[in-house]
């Protein structure tokens, strides 16, 4: 692709690593393994304390980042793949269950995307449905529009609380 894209990236972790300590510390060496010669982190959020969604016990660290690349979409999933890997992401395949880091495509730039690979659509299929996704990600692009709906980010947020009526730890009440 010859065009820079931007993709909103959204960051998880709830297990500690062995070198690298907490959920906290490890979303922080994750937003570093991002930065490489052909991907920039262009913006990110503050890591947010979220509630476990499915079996897990554990609490998770949340973040977003916009990265900025000429890289395509499925490209960009291969990277994000790679650095899971390399930090020693478990249980490939089981949804909601512990894990050293999870990075997901949340939007693009391109809008909307559907290629050969089954486990990447953008938009996330449940990103709006996901205080600890939304959360991060209004810090950083408020005004990003969904493909989808065309609400901006901020608005999906705000009535992602409306209607869930969550506190800042994704609580509800």
């Amino acid at each position: 692709m010859s065009s820079e894209n931007l993709y909103l990236i959204a960051l998880g972790s709830n297990r500690r690593h062995a070198a690298l300590g907490s959920p906290a510390r490890i979303i922080a060496h994750a937003i570093a393994a991002l930065e490489m010669p052909d991907i920039s982190v262009f913006a990110q959020s503050s890591s947010i304390t979220s509630r476990p969604v499915g079996p897990s016990q554990r609490n998770f660290a949340n973040a977003a980042v916009i990265i900025a690349s000429q890289l395509g979409p499925d490209q960009v999933l291969t990277r994000l793949k790679q650095i899971e890997a390399h930090f020693g992401r478990c249980l490939r395949g089981q949804a909601w269950r512990e894990r050293v880091i999870d990075l997901d495509i949340i939007l693009w730039s391109g809008g909307i995307w559907s290629g050969d690979r089954p486990a990447l659509a953008i938009p996330h299929k449940r990103w709006k449905n996901r205080h600890f996704v939304l959360h991060p990600a209004a810090q950083i692009a408020p005004s990003w529009r969904d493909p989808v709906s065309g609400l901006s980010v901020g608005q999906l947020l705000n009535r992602f609380n409306r209607s869930k009526r969550v506190d800042q730890y994704g609580k509800r009440h």
